[in-house]
């Protein structure tokens, strides 16, 4: 099977919030928002266009996206940028053959090409250490709501990026709204 990443266009849009839609239908840790989520963050200027990427199987099909966007960690007045991964999509026929990897890897060197240092991701703590992430506590870095701290993670781009960055994380609007 051969899966191409590559930039979301604008004519994606309505199959990605699909592919999004169907990924996180039997999620059961999931307010099957995600979609909606990923069509507000595109009209915000927390949207990054390079760095919504789809995968697409050898037939032209859209079968993933994945999105990063723009973020702070905020400590007092003092704000570093970073980026939020939210969502990662595979639609469920083409889950397990390693395509949200691909899309991962793919998006957190786009995001490192284009100079970005950190990611903040909300997610499965099985999965995401294979990738690099590590506990955002371990970093002095808090989710603005509770969470399980295994489940809250960052991940430096650049080595040494968190070292001397401490705070809260604060989302774009759409994922308050």
């Amino acid at each position: 099977m051969t899966i191409t990443i590559r930039q979301e266009t604008e004519l994606d849009y309505p199959i990605t919030e699909t592919v999004i839609e169907e990924a996180f239908k039997n999620e059961e840790q999931s307010d099957h928002q995600e979609h909606l989520l990923v069509g507000k963050i595109r009209k915000s200027d927390a949207f990054i266009p390079q760095l919504s990427l789809v995968a697409v199987h050898e037939d032209e099909e859209i079968v993933g996206h994945i999105l990063l966007s723009h973020i702070t960690i905020v400590n007092g007045e003092s704000a570093v940028d970073s980026l939020a991964l939210a969502p990662v999509s595979v639609i469920p026929s083409y889950q397990n053959k390693g395509i949200g990897s691909q899309l991962i890897h793919t998006a957190l060197q786009q995001a490192k090409d284009l100079g970005y240092e950190s990611v903040i991701v909300l997610g499965h703590d099985a999965y995401y250490p294979k990738f690099g992430f590590k506990r955002a506590s371990t970093f002095n870095i808090k989710a603005p709501f509770d969470v399980p701290d295994e489940a809250f993670m960052a991940l430096e781009l650049t080595p040494h990026a968190l070292d001397q960055v401490t705070g809260v994380v604060q989302y774009s609007k759409p994922f308050t709204e």
